[in-house]
């Protein structure tokens, strides 16, 4: 049964040690470089102030323009212009413009490369239309393409992407992002292969096959230390070679993190629908109310006007629903927003009541009785990432609402009160998978999180560690497979040995 498993092992390892090398030093890069992105924060920082002279026909008459009720409109800068931008349940995204009351329907070269003057006044050149490159990998995507594609004339040589279907520019990718990411995302997500429509299976069953090698591995590591007892040569390991020496040890001292880090990384891909829930809340009773309802009570230039006599110049402004009511959401340039409600003597707010917060929750499950509770401080299913990881692209801010109910699923709600928008529904397989993969993967734990001079390290430490364990057998599969080598080895060592003694043998002397 040993050897079974020797053999096991070894063969796995032949085959994966090179996928094992790659994703430990992927992983690293990862750490410091993520995949392009244009995160909330940036897209606000290059909007101008919106104007308050010559703005704008109503969200109402954009929403009838535009032909059906979205799920969300925001009042934006567009290729210098004011624009409304209507979001709908499927994905898509509707332009139409503020001033003329018109619906984008072709975002041209020109229009393009206005909208990246708008995002940085530097000399710049239109390259091309496409449908994917490197850096627009992400499906979430898929509503805004073809994508323009603008490069800045600058140190960086930003990209810049620029979608077809409202001009807004939706993602950036500078040089260092584009460089590091060909040894950072395209090496640990086997992006090569991405195209394939068994990408991933791919990736699944690669992960899945690691993680018994590793298994395997730590279980032989094991058995072939000497606890009690050295070997004759007086190590504790039976090996003699340097690869094979250290591809033991370092087994034995990273082998469990070797585990953990192969398996949580195959839980990513979410395999075989495992952490897929049938009975996902409904929470559209939340807003229990329809966009294109009561939605221009005020003109738009006396709203901007009054965020702006309250000391906030709003770059963005949003429609948000909360239980049955609309509020104006504006946003300025550093991310900060402020809540004004559609009531003529209200004044901006900086946060929602917590009252008015639980009251629209409640419509969710009138039923249910409710448990809510206030966050100041971060937890394990609340953590705010840097903008470089996977995650960074969503802000998290504190104070925040939770509400737990009690259906089948025990889902959570986390509720922004700055907004009073719902930031993510949390079911039991979703915390389940945030254990498995957030936490054992990328050490998405709070208390890490607030001291990165000590989470880095410790990954960059670990790596080194499962880096060295696939290096090492990277050299023992080499060899292995290097049969002339070892045929040439024996016959030297052959042509060493003396000639039998056959007078000895025969008795003289």
């Amino acid at each position: 049964m040993k050897r079974y498993l020797y053999l096991l092992h070894r063969w796995l390892g032949i085959v994966l040690c090179l996928f094992m090398a790659l994703w430990f030093f992927s992983g690293v890069v990862m750490l410091f470089v993520g995949y392009p992105k244009l995160t909330p924060q940036e897209h606000l920082l290059h909007l101008p102030p919106l104007a308050t002279n010559d703005c704008c026909v109503g969200p109402a008459q954009a929403i009838q323009v535009a032909g059906s009720t979205p799920k969300a409109v925001r009042l934006t800068t567009v290729v210098g212009l004011p624009h409304y931008i209507l979001e709908y349940a499927e994905g898509t995204r509707v332009a139409v413009a503020a001033r003329t009351g018109q619906r984008v329907t072709h975002v041209n070269a020109a229009m393009a490369l206005a909208s990246a003057e708008q995002f940085a006044q530097v000399p710049r050149r239109y390259l091309s239309a496409i449908q994917e490159d490197a850096w627009t990998r992400s499906r979430a995507l898929d509503s805004d393409r073809p994508l323009h594609v603008v490069q800045l004339d600058e140190p960086q040589a930003r990209l810049l992407y620029i979608s077809s279907q409202t001009g807004e520019v939706i993602r950036d990718a500078n040089s260092t992002e584009r460089v590091w990411n060909w040894v950072g995302s395209w090496l640990h997500w086997i992006y090569l292969l991405r195209d394939n429509p068994w990408w991933t299976q791919i990736v699944i069953y690669l992960s899945l096959a690691a993680t018994l090698m590793a298994v395997l591995g730590y279980i032989i590591g094991i058995l072939r230390w000497r606890f009690a007892k050295p070997y004759r040569s007086g190590s504790r390991s039976p090996y003699q070679t340097f690869s094979a020496r250290w591809h033991h040890i370092a087994g034995l001292l990273f082998g469990i993190l070797l585990i953990v880090w192969i398996f949580s990384g195959l839980m990513s891909m979410r395999p075989w629908g495992i952490f897929a829930n049938p009975e996902r809340l409904d929470t559209s009773a939340y807003q229990s109310i329809s966009l294109d309802s009561h939605i221009n009570t005020e003109p738009v230039s006396k709203v901007l006007k009054r965020f702006q006599a309250a000391g906030f110049e709003p770059v963005e402004l949003h429609w948000q629903i909360v239980g049955k009511r609309i509020y104006r959401v504006a946003y300025d340039r550093t991310g900060e927003s402020r809540i004004l409600p559609q009531t003529q003597e209200a004044q901006a707010l900086i946060q929602l009541p917590s009252i008015t917060l639980e009251k629209a929750v409640r419509l969710v499950r009138p039923q249910d009785v409710l448990e809510v509770e206030w966050l100041d401080a971060y937890d394990f299913y609340y953590v705010s990432r840097a903008e470089q990881s996977m995650y960074g692209a969503t802000r998290k801010r504190l104070p925040m609402l939770r509400v737990r109910f009690q259906d089948p699923s025990a889902t959570w709600l986390h509720i922004d009160p700055y907004s009073g928008a719902v930031i993510e529904q949390l079911d039991r397989h979703q915390r389940a998978g945030r254990l498995l993969f957030n936490l054992l993967h990328s050490w998405d734990w709070a208390p890490l999180l607030e001291r990165p001079w000590l989470r880095e390290p410790l990954i960059i430490l670990f790596s080194i560690g499962g880096l060295l364990i696939s290096l090492t057998g990277i050299v023992l599969g080499w060899r292995r497979l290097a049969p002339r080598k070892r045929t040439a080895k024996r016959k030297t060592y052959e042509n060493r040995r003396p000639e039998p003694d056959t007078q000895s043998k025969n008795g003289c002397r």
